[in-house]
């Protein structure tokens, strides 16, 4: 038999390789592999890829799709390795709620902005809770790029569904051993609440505020490596989020059920807001939103020349006060903060007994009006005035008792003492106001004195 040439048969081979299907196709998942150069990539600053990095990411967004069609419709929780710390469970925190993981550790804003269309568009998301931001510092990209990257994120979540909603949190406190200084973090949650000034699709969270130290810094007792929160800094930024999630139909959908106590009179029916509306701004009131005119940042003060009844409305005309499922609840304003109180349409000259709950977003700064006179009503352990509660919940429901007799107010939460001796007018409506954040009141209910 004649032998066949040791070059003509590796020829042969090669050539055959090279016509093999698995030569010419690339692996099934290549297209979720790390990008190798920056080269056509969206957006500006750090992409990490370091081996472990760019093991990971594969690895995590290879099961983000096989993933894809048990997740669609979900509540979809974006970022790094603060929301991969959720796990696919979300700790239990989120029962009911279908919801998507889709953080990865390590990631950035450039690193989200690229696999944004694959693990969230793809899904299309009920709504997104977004946490990015601080491990761009760390790779040492300034604040306004990373500021710059969120908006295109934001931008490309809105353009792919127009009501979608998007919770997007502050970017959480850390260290400057960690090269996340607080003067950083602080700047660039300055410029996210700028990026999202006005836009009614997104709620911003303020959660820095939650966990920041008086100095800037995270809780050692909350985020033990000064970057990463415990299962403590977990279950915070879960009682932040649920107050939002049930304003946006999430939780809390099924009416409250509740029947005030013999001698009491709803003032709240929890469907709509009938018997409340907007009075005409007082003159004092005029003269201080022309005097806060032109300060930066300041409120805003809208003016109501003539007085509005929204009977049988489930939401005031410029969306601020809503009512759902027993709720009254106070909107986050869309710029940041706004002022505007809505009033009872009944005023009330005799002595009563005021009784109501709230539950308060992080920080938020609300209000009691009692006969026109304000009892501040806020998350009061980190906005005050009353800081020092010893059986307020944060995030919770609290509930607030105020009694009035000749003309003086004793004002209660919880049955702690806020104000003993408040005075007030001799007659007036019930009022509710929104500052800054959402603060929900139910079970408003008056019994009218002898």
């Amino acid at each position: 038999m004649k032998r066949i040439s040791p070059l003509l048969l590796a020829a042969f081979l090669l050539s055959f390789s090279a016509l093999s299907p698995s030569a010419q196709t690339p692996p099934a998942n290549s297209h979720l592999e790390l990008p190798a150069t920056d080269d056509g990539l969206p957006g500006a600053g750090p992409i990490r890829r370091y081996d472990w990095f760019r093991k990971l990411w594969l690895e995590k967004r290879t099961a983000f799709a096989k993933h894809l069609q048990q997740d669609q419709g979900a509540l979809v929780f974006l970022g790094d390795s603060i929301t991969q710390g959720w796990g696919d469970d979300f700790k239990g925190k989120f029962t009911g709620i279908k919801v998507a993981n889709r953080g990865i550790s390590g990631d950035t804003t450039r690193g989200v902005l690229i696999r944004l269309q694959e693990d969230v568009l793809d899904v299309h998301p009920a709504g997104v809770v977004l946490l990015i931001g601080t491990n761009d510092l760390e790779e040492n990209a300034d604040p306004e790029t990373i500021a710059a990257n969120l908006k295109l994120i934001l931008a490309k979540l809105k353009e792919s569904n127009p009501k979608m909603p998007i919770i997007l949190c502050q970017v959480f406190p850390s260290s400057e051993s960690k090269k996340r200084p607080a003067s950083q973090i602080k700047k660039i949650n300055r410029l996210y609440a700028a990026a999202v000034k006005g836009d009614a699709q997104i709620t911003l969270l303020e959660t820095w505020v939650l966990f920041a130290n008086p100095q800037g810094d995270a809780k050692a007792e909350e985020f033990p490596d000064l970057l990463h929160p415990n299962e403590i800094g977990y279950a915070k930024w879960a009682a932040a989020l649920r107050p939002l999630l049930a304003t946006l139909d999430f939780l809390d959908t099924t009416p409250d059920q509740f029947t005030p106590e013999p001698g009491f009179v709803s003032l709240f029916n929890g469907r709509d807001l009938t018997g409340w509306g907007y009075r005409p701004t007082s003159e004092g009131d005029i003269r201080a939103a022309k005097r806060e005119q032109g300060r930066p940042n300041a409120p805003a003060w809208p003016i109501v020349t003539e007085a509005v009844n929204f009977d049988g409305k489930t939401a005031s005309d410029d969306g601020r006060y809503v009512a759902k499922n027993g709720r009254l609840i106070v909107m986050t304003a869309p710029e940041y903060r706004r002022i505007q109180e809505i009033s009872t349409t009944r005023e009330f000259p005799k002595d009563f007994i005021l009784k109501l709950e709230f539950r308060a977003a992080p920080y938020a700064d609300s209000g009691i009006f009692i006969r026109e006179h304000q009892l501040q009503c806020r998350d009061y352990l980190l906005a005050g005035p009353y800081k020092d509660l010893k059986q307020y919940k944060p995030q919770d429901w609290n509930e607030i008792v105020i009694a009035v007799t000749n003309n003086v107010a004793y004002c209660t939460c919880n049955g702690e003492v806020l104000e003993a001796a408040y005075k007030v007018p001799a007659t007036g409506p019930i009022g509710l106001e929104g500052d800054r954040g959402q603060v929900e009141y139910r079970r408003i209910r008056l019994q009218e004195l002898p």
